[in-house]
């Protein structure tokens, strides 16, 4: 088992479920009933055909040697791994958000093969569900969300989609990075990448150099965030086994209209309506810090022109300003983008590999959420992590059925008690909010916040 897989189980507790998952919606075809989620499910559990990443678990015994090495499963019982299920009534989407919210509390049975998947009927609008869960050590979140979509189709007339655990050819394996990926695939790469030494080589001399002048930069001129400057809030806390897990989707033309208006990139206004939102969130708790809170943010970035290395692009992971502590929502904005440009600016001399010894060290201090005392006697790296994950290009369907969300649900962890990932559709942007239900009360508001925080930005800059 390599060191990045077994990392994930060695790190998992009651507390701190170490999966990846997501809820996805669907729109039937017109013309059927609840016969059509019965046929999908009758279909994925009649299959022997199982790629091997759902057949692996952790081998007898399941306890620290279980770590060592993978055991694969010669069959798979879908009538564990598979279910049937129902919204309770009345059927609303809040309901279905909390049944999601107990489902990804839940640890996966490590004597079996570490996925789940729910097929969820019973909304009253008509549309049926799909939340499904992987452990970290067998998949990340960004490939988790490739294999969804490969299992899908872009003909709406098309039927017999294959299942999502059916084999098929690899272009890469699941523990590659992938620019633009989800934050807890990348933390998890980094930190292996760290522990492993990254083979740098000749090349990790200008990494001190780089570190140097970032740190005198931050000293003279305060734009740049670095890890250990967050402020203390309510979201870097210890963190307890239940989840809350809430989902929303906002038209991509109001946000790429924001940005296009104030002369930024459509993440910037992502972490500015982030930004807005937890500021009024803090507020509400009372519990705003007067320092602005920070993010680490996994970004694609451009190397230096000439270098061959990754197609010319590599996956970093930079600390950046919120700007909470601005009433202003153009102000704020502002000041997002010139942090987001100062933070790539510091990064886009180096090479690939120094690019991502300097992300390592970024993430580094996750590593110590579990020895005792470290959460509570030390400043949080930063505050939490909002990561934007690419997602489909084109509308989907399955077996008929338009895909019309996908909601990605992370992994939260001692001193970071919330996740923000959000997913790019054709027309859409789905955003997935985890937190630790006790240390961050009332999750679902932030989502009236963040329609909130991107009305304010449209009133500011349109």
């Amino acid at each position: 088992m390599p060191p990045t897989d077994s990392m994930y189980l060695l790190a998992e507790s009651r507390e701190h479920p170490m999966h990846v998952g997501g809820l996805q919606l669907f729109v039937p075809p017109e013309g059927t009933g609840p016969e059509h989620v019965r046929a999908i499910f009758d279909r994925l559990t009649d299959t022997e055909d199982v790629d091997s990443a759902f057949r692996k678990r952790p081998a007898r015994p399941v306890d620290l040697l279980g770590t060592l090495w993978w055991a694969e499963d010669e069959t798979v019982d879908f009538d564990y791994h598979v279910r049937h299920s129902a919204v309770p009534g009345p059927g609303r989407v809040r309901e279905l958000l909390q049944l999601t919210s107990r489902w990804h509390s839940s640890l996966l049975d490590r004597y079996r093969p570490l996925w789940e998947m729910h097929l969820v009927e019973g909304l009253a609008d008509g549309r049926f569900a799909v939340y499904s869960k992987i452990h970290h050590s067998v998949m990340d979140g960004v490939s988790a969300l490739r294999t969804l979509e490969h299992a899908l189709s872009t003909d709406p007339d098309a039927r017999d989609s294959p299942a999502p655990w059916a084999p098929r050819p690899r272009v890469a394996s699941e523990s590659d990075v992938e620019v633009g990926g989800d934050g807890g695939g990348l933390v998890g790469t980094l930190l292996g990448a760290a522990r492993g030494g990254l083979g740098l080589a000749g090349q990790a001399a200008g990494v001190p150099p780089a570190l140097a002048r970032i740190a005198t930069q931050a000293a003279r001129e305060r734009d740049v965030m670095v890890p250990f400057e967050a402020p203390r809030t309510i979201l870097n806390r210890r963190v307890g086994g239940a989840r809350r897990f809430a989902a929303q989707t906002w038209p991509m033309e109001r946000v790429r209209a924001v940005a296009t208006a104030a002369g930024v990139t459509l993440n910037d206004v992502v972490l500015a309506m982030c930004g807005g939102a937890l500021r009024e969130y803090l507020v509400e708790q009372m519990a705003l810090p007067d320092a602005p809170l920070t993010a680490m943010v996994p970004v694609s970035l451009k190397l230096r022109e000439g270098q061959a290395e990754a197609g010319g692009n590599s996956v970093g992971a930079i600390v950046v300003s919120l700007a909470t502590d601005q009433t202003d929502a153009a102000v704020r904005l502002a000041h997002v983008h010139q942090s987001v440009v100062q933070a790539k600016a510091n990064l886009s001399g180096l090479t690939p590999l120094q690019i991502l010894a300097m992300s390592a060290l970024v993430v580094a201090p996750l590593g110590l959420t579990s020895v005792p005392g470290f959460v509570r006697s030390t400043p949080p790296p930063f505050n939490l992590i909002i990561s934007n994950v690419p997602g489909p290009r084109e509308t989907l369907y399955w077996d008929g059925a338009r895909l019309d969300g996908v909601y990605p649900a992370s992994i939260v962890l001692d001193g970071q008690a919330l996740n923000i990932t959000l997913t790019s559709r054709p027309d859409s942007l789905d955003f997935g909010i985890v937190g630790c239900r006790q240390s961050v009360p009332h999750l679902q508001r932030l989502l009236g916040h963040l329609e909130d925080s991107l009305s304010d930005l449209e009133d500011a800059v349109l």
